[in-house]
């Protein structure tokens, strides 16, 4: 990504609200399950102990990372409706002719529209790229290219 606050798709941030809350439940659960200053039993209690403490703090670092990230998308705003980035949806023209309109997304997921993460082949050739333009990628068959035919923001 640009290394800026990045802009997120409406799905795109339904899909990490919806992460969030999970994990936050997911968080209280493990939580209330730690005796705190109680003593530990046998050393079977005191591995679970240690295994319930270590997912709290890996759940509250990925909390903290969505957190962080819905904090940026809030900042960036809205997608842009003329150069290509995450968020955006794009009309693409394969080589082959067919037309398909794709959303740049940092999430991979199953929806009726088609994802293409930011990071993967066609996605790092559709960033900052506009209307009009030939972008050219690679696919396990080779080489491909595709004409953007029209870039909106994601919703």
């Amino acid at each position: 990504m640009s290394g800026g606050p990045e802009p997120i798709s409406a799905e795109g941030l339904r899909a990490l609200r919806e992460e969030l809350a999970q994990l936050r439940a997911e968080r209280g659960e493990v939580a209330a399950t730690l005796r705190g200053d109680d003593p530990v039993g046998d050393p079977a209690d005191a591995a679970d102990e240690l295994q319930r403490a270590s997912d709290v703090t890996r759940l509250d670092r990925r909390i903290a990372e969505l957190e962080g990230r819905l904090r940026e998308a809030e900042v960036a705003g809205a997608p842009s409706t003329e150069v290509i980035g995450v968020g955006s949806t794009v009309t693409v023209r394969f080589s082959d002719g067919e037309e398909e309109t794709v959303e740049i997304s940092e999430v991979a997921e199953e929806r009726e529209m088609t994802l293409v993460t930011y990071d993967s082949p066609l996605g790092k050739a559709l960033l900052g790229r506009h209307a009009g333009e030939t972008v050219t990628y690679e696919t396990p068959g080779g080489a491909a290219s595709a004409v953007v035919l029209a870039v909106g923001s994601g919703g």
